[in-house]
């Protein structure tokens, strides 16, 4: 009686795996090469630049030839030392916090009533007017926002004004002003945000519903049970990568929206990296912390990773 063969792949070194598989799949492999190059070309070759974080940067002398600061800690002992440093990072994570949420579950809930509208053609003229705003860039959302807000003649003021009631100076208070960038926020991206969940949604296989609408689920029973685990997965991608960008909080609209009116509760660690790095030509201030937030936010991603698959199966 002769045994069954004995299977030798694992006695294969990965070397040989990755020739047979190259051997194998090469067109596939050389179509990586143009995006390889972008990557090493303008992600990774400038992160040597990351040294000036360590060095007081000279212009004439370069990154290399720079001497190295002492002690080496010392343009992160200036940021935290920095009386605005404490507000900076407020701000910084309660903005992001907020366009976080706002990000997340409207646009959850805006994908399941397109989702849910029977009418389609109504469904398809919504998404579709949803998403325009994500392509204007955020001056012309400002000159929106400035339209509808002005204190003095802005359609929202105007509308109060008539009514009886107190101008509100959404632009330049500090009280309103964050309102001002969530809302704005929200508004630009709810529609784009969307269309990721209406994707997912789509590839729910359909039987599902009409297996549940037989054992006599309502909508919104099928919404709880089917829809959002069927989601799930799309739901924790896109939070794990939202998290990984919790300290941006929108570097290109607080830069165009805030005044000096609102820098206090507007200004955020970018655009003070901006001002002191670019504006007071303090490079190695402004290098140390992009490197800081950087750090910070690689360790939010694989922490957020870590919790969403552990907690996955009980969360839903």
């Amino acid at each position: 009686m002769t045994s069954a063969p004995v299977s030798h792949l694992g006695h294969i070194s990965r070397w040989e795996r990755f020739r047979r598989a190259f051997v194998r799949w090469w067109p596939m492999y050389l179509m990586l090469i143009p995006g390889i190059i972008y990557f090493l070309t303008f992600k990774y070759a400038p992160m040597t630049g990351l040294v000036m974080a360590f060095k007081k940067f000279n212009v004439k002398k370069g990154i290399w030839a720079s001497p190295w600061v002492e002690p080496w800690y010392k343009y992160y002992q200036q940021f935290f030392g920095s009386p605005a440093n404490t507000r900076i990072i407020g701000n910084t994570i309660r903005l992001s916090l907020w366009k976080l949420a706002m990000g997340m579950f409207p646009s959850l809930i805006f994908a399941i009533a397109v989702a849910e509208c029977k009418r389609r053609w109504f469904a398809r003229i919504v998404q579709t007017i949803s998403y325009l705003p994500h392509f204007f860039s955020w001056a012309v959302v400002y000159g929106i926002c400035l339209a509808m807000l002005n204190q003095r003649n802005g359609v929202v003021n105007t509308v109060i004004r008539k009514l009886g009631g107190e101008i509100i100076p959404f632009m330049t208070s500090n009280k309103y002003f964050p309102g001002v960038l969530v809302g704005s926020d929200l508004w630009k991206g709810l529609g784009w945000g969307a269309i990721v969940y209406l994707a997912a949604i789509m590839n729910i296989d359909t039987s599902l519903y009409e297996a549940a609408t037989v054992d006599g689920c309502g909508r919104f029973g099928q919404i709880w049970h089917i829809t959002l685990p069927g989601i799930r997965k799309v739901f924790v991608v896109l939070l794990i990568t939202k998290v990984g960008n919790i300290l941006d909080a929108g570097f290109n609209q607080v830069y165009i929206m805030m005044t000096d009116e609102v820098r206090m509760s507007g200004e955020i660690i970018d655009t003070w990296v901006y001002t002191q790095g670019i504006g007071k030509l303090n490079f190695s201030l402004g290098t140390a912390v992009g490197l800081f937030k950087s750090i910070i936010s690689c360790g939010l991603v694989f922490f957020t990773n870590a919790l969403a698959r552990k907690w996955d199966s009980a969360l839903w």
